[in-house]
């Protein structure tokens, strides 16, 4: 009988317990084995771990074989096979451990190593007996596969084993506790049983359908006997066929006479030979002949006969098994029976009890009853106030921009009467406005607003707009009570049933109780108890069918409407709130601020204090630096007096960098006065030199001169421009000067208060040399630039001396890579980036230099043709002409990384002039951001280069071999006098102290 079925195999019935993982349809569905559960965890786990360092499919995937997925929903990897190639770019792929599909892209299938090359742990399940209607409409089938799945979704299934299909399919019978999922899925009509075979009720013409034994929706029939090779094998003996005794037709002897032989042989005979007697022989010959198509028919008939009988026999003896199954099957039913009925009817009462609890307020709306009542109560009304102290606002705004750029005093005078006046009203409304506001009152109705939209949202996800809210509201509450009148009559009949079946037992228990001195008969306490558990059943289902079944496409609609309306009243109502709580804010800063400049507006009596003060300390030093001066040229010199002047010339500068820093101070507060009340003060007091200094950004000061100053000139190094050292409050100096003239001047400044601004966001954490102030020269046309001096700490000169290692190398460029970034940031290009402007402090933090404020990035960038190690700093981009670009800083960037990392290797450089990293020794992080700088540098940013791999990880080691150590000590590394010789070198370069 095995052999009928070439599609299928009939094995022997097991249990297993499994969880449900997938449904396909109504009677389909993916099972994992509870024992494979310790397999599942070991499998994400050993994928998590593989899978981000794998490779991505190439060319044609092999279907056979099992990659890794990552799964769209949480981004975790799984075992999966491509289905079916849909473009060159997407894949159909089905998670072989879960069951399910999805449609990745090529890059997010990596391949797997051998170890992880095993069987599936998620099986396919088909429900034993059952099939899908046919014509079934799409909607019911998707109902179907959600009840499917509420039944057996992540719960413990028992799975009796009835058969397995060719593809791997086990058709089973599920059960869920004591409930058969099966006969759920059939109750509810997703699914129909198949009919069982018999023998009388098949047509001999027609075979017996694989659906109706429960082996699945099969759509060819099992083909016929007669169809099938070797028919013979299966054929009974010869001469019975349905108990009658047939004529062996094979052993029949019918005398034959060839008409030829007939024809010529009897004329040959003569006149003896009658013309009668020629025609019946003649017809003897065709009687002849049909008789013998005859027995050919016969035979033909007898064996498609014998074949039948052959087929009925099997199918009557699968019959009488199945039957005597089915029989045994009853037998142990009726004597559990009643039990199992009490286990079914409490495993639904369980259910529904769940139900009850989680499911009915998400149903009939109420959570969303409960938003509407939340945002319509309670409501934010917009302050009567805040229309009007926004006009206000808006006045005060434009009076204080037309005293902005106001030149004229007089004109200016009548601006500043008029602005206080509207800044008079301002007050008054921001008073009014604060007096109305009650901050805690909003923060409280935010908050509550916040938690009601988060949950919403989970349960109901994104939102869409809506219109005609009033409809959509009137709609919802309707359809809510005729929800709600349902669910209530439901639960009243389930109700009623339980009280009736509750009644039942006590009045059970009391009949069987011997000691109950009340007479009940028999028939009195059974009663129609059939009848009860039958209605309590149907009660029980209504009510889980109306909980449980997925709602219709009407019933979603209302909800999702009155959902997003619902959520868009609380976004008007946050927006409104956050409204009003900034310009509450605004309103008592407001007020805290302009209390001391209400009645009176400030001056510059304590900056033209300072001023005058430092004026007077900087006659005193030139006094005293003319009196050391001649002290020191007079023959007959005293050392002693020569000290103690010398000690009070450093006292007196002492005293003038420090009404300079006093100065800086008030020059900020009166800054932070024009820019937020007072925008009249450089107006009202030019002598004062704020617009000057508030232009250049604070770097600008009118009270440092460079004969003030103990400058030791650096001839060694003012090759191209003059550098003088000095010391100030014990910390070195460098002034550096340009030279300037009238339209250059405002320039330089410009530059350098850009530079300044981007250093002064985040200071220490900039990565750039701060500039410590910028004066202008009263004798000479001269800008002189102060800023630290850090000598012998260039980037060139330490490898010179005492080479970086590196992991010193690592976070001195780390410090280089925050300086580019803080500049790029600012939309500055630095365009002359070298080992001789890069600062190495403490040989663990490296900082840009500045650079020349004289000259516009072309001309930096023009004139920078810094070469090291045999490396150009200037990009290839550079060299055609293109302009200068944060991409040419990262060029210069990454060949000096590459310098540093390279040691003693050698290193190819190609037609362009580009290096040739890929060959180089180096760890494969500090490679590849190499190759990005060098070669991919318009796809690459300083911010991105603060992220590579090799200076986010705590340690790395580069890998360098010492092939030329050798050489190098044939050679000598730099000596003492080397360095001067490499010193004298770098003076040259033209940018040597812009930094």
């Amino acid at each position: 009988m095995l052999n009928q079925f070439s599609f299928f195999l009939v094995i022997l019935i097991s249990v297993e317990d499994v969880v449900g993982s997938h449904v396909e349809d109504a009677v389909t569905f993916w099972a994992q084995s509870i024992n494979r559960n310790r397999d599942i965890v070991k499998i994400g786990c050993a994928l998590a771990e593989v899978c981000p360092q794998s490779n991505s499919v190439f060319g044609n995937p092999d279907l056979n074989k099992i990659y890794a997925g990552l799964f769209s929903e949480d981004k975790c990897w799984y075992r999966c096979k491509v289905q079916k190639v849909i473009s060159d770019e997407k894949c159909l792929v089905r998670y072989i451990d879960y069951g399910n599909t999805e449609i990745l892209n090529r890059s997010e299938i990596v391949e797997i190593p051998l170890n992880l090359q095993f069987p599936d742990v998620a099986k396919k399940y088909r429900l034993w007996g059952l099939q899908i209607p046919s014509g079934q409409e799409v909607t019911q089938f998707d109902q179907g596969r959600s009840f499917l799945g509420s039944l057996i979704f992540e719960k413990e299934i028992k799975m009796r084993h009835k058969a397995t299909y060719q593809d791997g399919t086990i058709v089973a019978q599920a059960e869920y506790g004591n409930v058969d999922i099966g006969e759920e899925v059939a109750k509810k009509g997703f699914a129909e049983k198949c009919k069982l075979p018999s023998n009388n009720n098949i047509p001999e013409e027609k075979k017996t359908d694989p659906g109706q034994l429960g082996l699945g929706n099969l759509k060819s029939p099992i083909p016929l006997w007669g169809h099938r090779p070797n028919p013979s094998a299966f054929t009974r003996p010869k001469g019975r066929f349905n108990g009658r005794m047939v004529p062996d037709l094979k052993t029949k002897t019918l005398v034959t006479f060839p008409k030829e032989r007939l024809a010529v042989g009897d004329f040959n005979l003569g006149s003896n030979v009658s013309l009668e007697k020629i025609k019946q022989d003649q017809k003897l010959i065709e009687e002849n002949e049909k008789l013998k198509a005859e027995k050919e028919v016969l035979l033909e008939n007898y064996k498609e006969l014998e074949m039948k009988v052959e087929q009925a026999s099997l199918e009557l003896q699968r019959a009488k098994a199945t039957s005597m199954e089915l029989t045994k099957h009853l037998e142990n039913t009726l004597h559990t029976h009643v039990g199992t009925r009490m286990k079914s009817l409490a495993a639904k009462v369980e259910i529904l009890k769940e139900v009850r609890r989680v499911n009915i307020n998400v149903r009939c709306g109420d959570d969303l009853s409960d938003a509407v009542k939340v945002v319509a109560e309670g409501h934010l009304v917009t302050p009567s106030s805040l229309d009007n102290l926004e006009k206000i606002w808006e006045e005060y705004n434009l009076a204080q921009e037309k005293i902005q750029i106001c030149q004229n005093v007089n004109e200016g005078d009548i601006l500043i009467a008029k602005r206080n006046e509207v800044r008079q009203k301002l007050y008054t409304a921001v008073e009014v406005f604060i007096v109305e506001v009650d901050e805690l009152s909003l923060n409280k109705r935010l908050k509550i607003l916040q938690e009601l939209s988060a949950s919403l949202e989970a349960v109901y996800g994104q939102t869409r707009e809506v219109t005609n809210a009033e409809e959509i509201l009137q709609k919802f509450y309707e359809w809510k009570q005729g929800k709600r009148e349902e669910f209530n009559r439901v639960r009243t009949e389930t109700d009623a049933s339980l009280q009736l079946l509750a009644e039942w037992f006590n009045s059970t228990i009391k009949f069987f109780d011997l000691n109950d001195e009340e007479s009940l008969s028999s028939e009195e306490v059974i009663g129609n108890v059939d009848e009860i558990l039958e209605k309590i059943e149907s009660d029980v289902c209504k009510e889980l069918e109306i909980s449980l079944v997925e709602q219709g496409d009407t019933d979603k609609e209302i909800i999702l409407n009155t959902y997003n309306e619902v959520l868009q009243k609380i976004r008007s109502e946050e927006r409104l709130i956050t409204i009003v709580q900034a310009k509450y804010k605004a309103s008592i800063e407001f007020k805290k601020q302009i209390m001391e400049w209400l009645n009176k507006s400030p001056n510059v009596d304590d900056l033209l204090s300072i001023k005058k003060t430092l004026k007077g300390l900087k006659a005193q030093l030139r006094w005293k630096l003319v009196e050391k001066n001649n002290l020191e040229e007079a023959d007959d010199c005293d050392e002693s007096e020569i000290e103690k002047i010398k000690e009070e010339i450093t006292q007196l500068r002492h005293r003038v960098f420090e009404k300079i820093y006093h100065e800086q101070e008030e020059y900020e507060k009166l800054t932070s006065l024009v820019q937020k009340w007072f925008p009249e003060l450089p107006l009202l007091h030019p002598e004062a030199g704020i617009l000057k200094y508030m232009n250049s950004g604070g770097i600008l000061t009118v009270s440092l001169e460079r004969d003030l100053l103990d400058a030791e000139p650096m001839k060694e190094l003012s090759s191209k421009r003059p550098l003088v050292c000095s010391e100030v409050d014990g910390q070195k100096v460098l002034l550096k000067g340009y030279s300037v003239d009238t339209d250059t001047e405002a320039t330089v400044i410009q530059r350098a208060a850009r530079y300044h601004k981007a250093w002064r966001e985040t200071k220490e954490e900039s990565g750039l040399l701060p500039l410590m102030f910028l004066f202008l020269c009263k004798s000479d046309p001269l800008a002189y630039l102060m800023v630290p001096y850090y000598p012998r700490a260039s980037l060139g000169t330490v490898q010179a001396s005492t080479p970086l290692s590196t992991e010193e190398a690592l976070k001195v460029m780390k410090g280089v890579a925050h300086g580019l970034h803080t500049l790029h940031k600012a939309n500055i290009i630095h365009g002359s980036l070298h080992h001789n402007n890069i600062f190495v402090l403490n040989r663990e933090r490296g900082i840009v230099g500045d650079f020349d404020f004289t000259k516009s990035v072309s001309q930096r960038t023009a004139m920078n043709s810094m070469s090291i190690g045999g490396l150009n700093l200037m990009s290839p981009e550079l060299k055609v002409g293109q302009p200068a670009s944060p991409s040419s800083d990262l060029y210069a960037y990454g060949c000096l990384l590459l310098w540093l990392c390279v040691q003693n290797q050698e290193f190819e450089i190609n037609e362009e002039g580009i290096p040739e990293v890929d060959r180089l020794h180096l760890d494969d992080d500090v490679k590849t951001l190499l190759s990005s700088l060098i070669y991919c540098r318009n796809s690459m940013t300083a911010e991105q280069v603060l992220n590579a791999e090799c200076f986010l990880l705590p340690k790395i080691t580069l890998i360098a071999y010492p092939e030329k150590n050798s050489e190098c000590e044939e050679k000598g590394v730099f000596e003492e006098g080397n360095l001067d010789i490499y010193d004298e070198k770098s003076r040259n370069s033209e940018d040597n102290f812009d930094q």
